[in-house]
C-alpha cells in the first residue's frame, strides 16, 4: 500500500486477569488465570501492521492491544483463520482446498432466507428453500452452494422481481457511535453475557475506537458499489423492516476480513445470527478476492479456545487454521486436535515443547538483538500529520530504568523484528 501510514503504539508492562472462559456462565473465574505476554496502546496502526500482528497472535479491544500468554493462562488462545479458496462449496469430505460448510451451516442459512422471502413457513426446517432467486448448480450430483449468491440472495438490494414478507438489508460503514448501536449493545450484554454496568462510554472504547488507519483498497477493475472502498475498521449493520436486529464489529485488512465482535437481539436468537455473521463475514472476504484483490484471502474469527466447550464453534468451519504460538506457522486445525486433546499448551511445530499444565511462570525477558534495537525508534516531538521527530530508544531516559526497559522489550518481542524496526514507540506516558 503506497503512502503508508506511520504506526505508533504505546508499550504496557503485560498484566493478568480473571477469565471469561472457564467460569460458570455470565461468570469470570475467581482466580487471575489468564495472562498476556505482550500489551500495547496503539495510537495508530497501518492496515498492513495490524495484519501482522494479528498473525503474531495479537488481538485489539479498542486501541488496547494483547498478546495471550498461551503458557501460562487457564485456557490457552489460538488465533484461528479460515480459508475461502474456492467460490463454491460442495457438500462432501473435508477438501482443503475448499471452502466446506457443513449441513448444518446450509440448513441455518436456508431457514434465515426462507424466513426473510416467504415469512413464517408451515415447511419443516429440513427442508431445502425454495422462492429465492438463486437456483443452486449441481455437479456430479452434488448439491453446490455458490456462499456469494446465496448469502445476499434475501436482502432488498439483491431481489428483483420479487416482493418479499420481510424487507432485509445489511450495509457496512466505518465505525461510529449511535444510540441505535449502543441500545442493541447494551441489550444483548445484559441479556447473553448478563452485564449490568454498561456505559456509552465502554461501547466506544471497546467496539468503536479504533487505532486502524483507513487505506485505500485497490480494485484493479473498480469497486463494486456493495464492497468497501477502504481498509480499516466498520460497523456491519443488519436490519429487518428497517430494525438493528444484529450488528458485527469487523477489521478489513490486507489478507483477510478480521471478526472483532458480534451482536444481536435475543428475540430473533432462532435464527442462530451468529453462524449467520460468520457466513457473512467469510463472503465478503470472498467478494473482495473476486473483485481483484488477491491477497484478500481469510476470514480470522479471533481466538480458538480448545478447552472451552462453547469456543469450540469456530473449528466448525472448514478449511480452518491455527497459528502456532511459537513460531506463528500455520497447520490445520484437524492435524492439531490431537495435541489439543493431549496437552494443556500444544506447540504445533514443536510438539516436545508442548505442556501438560500451565506455566508456572513468565518467560525469561528475552534479548532484543544490537541490530535491531539500533533500528527501534521513540518519538521525541510530535509533527504534523505523517510525520514525527525521533530518536533510538536505546538513548531514551525510560531506557536507563529498569522497569521502562523490560517493558520496552517485551513489547518489541511481542511484536517480532520485523513490526519492532517498523513501528514507533511513544514513551510520553507513565508506563
Amino acid at each position: 500500500m503506497s503512502g503508508e501510514p506511520i504506526s505508533i503504539v504505546e508499550p504496557l508492562y503485560p498484566g493478568n486477569s480473571t477469565c471469561g472462559y472457564c467460569g460458570e456462565p455470565g461468570k469470570r473465574s475467581e482466580a487471575r488465570t489468564n495472562y498476556h505476554k505482550a500489551e500495547c496502546v496503539a495510537m495508530q496502526l497501518s492496515c498492513r501492521v495490524y495484519q501482522e500482528m494479528i498473525d503474531r497472535g495479537w488481538r485489539r479491544s479498542g486501541t488496547y492491544c494483547y498478546k495471550p500468554d498461551l503458557k501460562r493462562s487457564c485456557c490457552p488462545q489460538y488465533t484461528i483463520k479460515l480459508a475461502h479458496l474456492d467460490a463454491y462449496v460442495t457438500f462432501s469430505p473435508l477438501d482443503a482446498l475448499k471452502f466446506n460448510l457443513s449441513k448444518p451451516h446450509r440448513k441455518v442459512l436456508d431457514r434465515f432466507n426462507r424466513f426473510v422471502v416467504h415469512g413464517d413457513s408451515p415447511r419443516g426446517d429440513d427442508d431445502p428453500m425454495n422462492g429465492v432467486r438463486n437456483a443452486r448448480k449441481k455437479k456430479k450430483g452434488k448439491d453446490v452452494f455458490n456462499l456469494a449468491q446465496d448469502i445476499h440472495a434475501p436482502e432488498a438490494t439483491f431481489l428483483k422481481n420479487e416482493t418479499p414478507a420481510h424487507k432485509f438489508e445489511v450495509t457496512l460503514e466505518p465505525s461510529s457511535f449511535t444510540p441505535e448501536k449502543f441500545d442493541l449493545y447494551k441489550s444483548y450484554q445484559k441479556e447473553i453475557h448478563h452485564e449490568d454496568n454498561i456505559s456509552p462510554a465502554g461501547f466506544k472504547r471497546f467496539l468503536v475506537r479504533t487505532p486502524l488507519i483507513a487505506q485505500a483498497i485497490d480494485y484493479p477493475s473498480g469497486r463494486p458499489d456493495h464492497l468497501p472502498e477502504n481498509y480499516g475498521s466498520y460497523h456491519q449493520l443488519y436490519r429487518l423492516d428497517g430494525e438493528l436486529i444484529a450488528m458485527g464489529v469487523i477489521d478489513i485488512l490486507p489478507n483477510c476480513v478480521s471478526s472483532v465482535y458480534f451482536m444481536y437481539d435475543n428475540k430473533w436468537r432462532r435464527f442462530s445470527l451468529g453462524k449467520l455473521s460468520a457466513l457473512r463475514e467469510a463472503a465478503l472476504a470472498r467478494e473482495i478476492h473476486d473483485a481483484g484483490v488477491q491477497d484478500m484471502r481469510y476470514l480470522y474469527m479471533g481466538f480458538y479456545i480448545h478447552s472451552c466447550q462453547k469456543m469450540r464453534y469456530k473449528g466448525e468451519y472448514s478449511p480452518s487454521y491455527l497459528a502456532d504460538p511459537e513460531d506463528y506457522t500455520w497447520s490445520h486445525l484437524e492435524k492439531c486436535r490431537p495435541l489439543l486433546n493431549k496437552y494443556h499448551y500444544a506447540c504445533f511445530s514443536h510438539p516436545e515443547r508442548s505442556l501438560e499444565t500451565p506455566a508456572p511462570q513468565a518467560d525469561p525477558t528475552p534479548e532484543i538483538a544490537p541490530e535491531v534495537l539500533e533500528n527501534v525508534h521513540h518519538i521525541v516531538e510530535a509533527g504534523d500529520g505523517n510525520r514525527v521527530v525521533v530518536a533510538p530508544v536505546a538513548r531514551s531516559q525510560q531506557w536507563q530504568r529498569e522497569y521502562e526497559k523490560e517493558t520496552i522489550i517485551i513489547t518489541l518481542d511481542g511484536l517480532g523484528e520485523k513490526l519492532a524496526q517498523e513501528v514507533v514507540l511513544d514513551l510520553g506516558y507513565d508506563m
